[in-house]
């Protein structure tokens, strides 16, 4: 069932093509089993957004679909987040300045679609909401679409999102046309395999006991630092235990040095979420910091926009499998996904690993090409002032 979605058409005796397109989609979804209704909408200078909510379950799935309103698409990108992000967190922030726009203007018709734990509770998650889950997700929404619209489509992802993009481009029908891939790794090689088998193995361990919730704190982290960016933080100095970061200098320093903070999967950054530069002064007010890339205002808007923030742990699980190469524990079948792959990591973040890359290609796909970013964290593909020259140049 499809509760308001009644658009209107863009000017009087004309059809809008984003109506057209919204209402094929939303009727398509709502044929899928379930509730459909419209959260919301967003316009701006020639496009609209829609957020829809598939109520099939006790969390629902939400679906973004933003349509560029002179023009009907040429074909479709389904934009994956990143663990602990949804659609607009990820790819439409800033508003006027994002992936999705950048997609949008270059013909596609641009499909979000944010992992249910983004609006659930802690009680919510179990030990079933690994990448297995979403991707079911991921595939009831790409099956209606492809069946209401007819069109082809792209996979995009970033970070866990990616590694789901390549999951779903394994399938063996419908099949992406292509594969962009931001900032993620396949499978490690030597210590750091060892090291993500050991990080499986204790994520085993918290399910087993029950634990199904990891909150990466990134929300609170960035309210304070806007706020309150003087304040003092809980968390002491490394340089003087005594002494305790103020809340914005705390902000920069998780964000720069990512891999030196405590958490289960931090170890898998070169650097850290974002590139900048922290200095330690003699006294907390002494500390210099700044981000090279992505304004911390652009971080904090982010992550203001997002729900939960939680990730599942076994989504982690299914993740630190695929870095260890277990393919017992969840595997993904490199050899069958023959779509085009543009892989793009950075310098800073997810680092020089193109072992997944080469998989693809040893599975007899030559239309793979791995790049490393330089000078660029974990999330500056998305928020960097520069990512349209810097790296969204490469996607399209």
């Amino acid at each position: 069932m499809l509760l308001g979605l009644g658009m209107g058409s863009a000017r009087a005796g004309t059809r809008d093509p984003a109506a057209s397109a919204v209402e094929r989609i939303g009727g398509a979804l709502g044929d899928s089993g379930g509730e459909l209704v419209v959260r919301g909408r967003e316009h701006g200078p020639g496009w609209i957004r829609t957020t829809l909510e598939l109520r099939d379950a006790a969390v629902p799935l939400v679906i973004d679909v933003v349509v560029d309103t002179g023009h009907v698409p040429r074909r479709v990108a389904y934009l994956l987040p990143g663990g602990g992000l949804d659609f607009a967190s990820n790819f439409f922030t800033p508003s006027t300045h994002n992936l999705a726009h950048h997609l949008r203007t270059h013909g596609y018709l641009v499909i979000g679609i944010s992992p249910r734990e983004n609006g659930a509770t802690a009680a919510d998650l179990t030990a079933e909401w690994g990448l297995a889950a979403h991707k079911r997700d991921a595939r009831t929404v790409i099956d209606a679409v492809d069946a209401a619209l007819r069109v082809p489509y792209d996979l995009l992802g970033h970070s866990a999102g990616a590694a789901l993009a390549l999951d779903l481009a394994a399938d063996r029908a419908p099949r992406p046309a292509r594969v962009m891939v931001l900032d993620t790794t396949g499978p490690y090689e030597g210590d750091l395999a060892v090291r993500a088998a050991q990080t499986r193995a204790a994520l085993d361990v918290q399910l087993a006991g029950g634990v199904y919730t990891n909150d990466p704190g990134l929300k609170g982290l960035l309210a304070r630092a806007v706020g309150d960016p003087n304040g003092a933080s809980a968390v002491p100095r490394p340089v003087d235990p005594t002494s305790r970061f103020t809340n914005a200098a705390l902000a920069h320093f998780a964000l720069i040095h990512t891999a030196k903070l405590p958490g289960a999967t931090n170890w898998i950054y070169e650097q850290g979420f974002s590139a900048g530069t922290f200095a330690f002064g003699a006294t907390p007010s002494d500390d210099r910091f700044t981000l090279t890339h992505s304004p911390l205002a652009t971080w904090a808007d982010a992550t203001a926009r997002l729900g939960s923030g939680l990730i599942p742990i076994a989504l982690l699980r299914d993740l630190t499998a695929i870095w260890a190469g277990e393919e017992s524990v969840y595997r993904i079948d490199w050899s069958a996904i023959t779509a085009e792959v543009t892989w793009i990591n950075t310098a800073l973040g997810r680092g020089d690993h193109p072992m997944g890359a080469n998989l693809i290609r040893d599975g007899g796909n030559p239309k793979v090409t791995f790049t490393v970013i330089p000078d660029y964290g974990h999330g500056d593909p998305a928020w960097s002032g520069t990512a349209d020259r810097d790296v969204w140049r490469l996607l399209v």
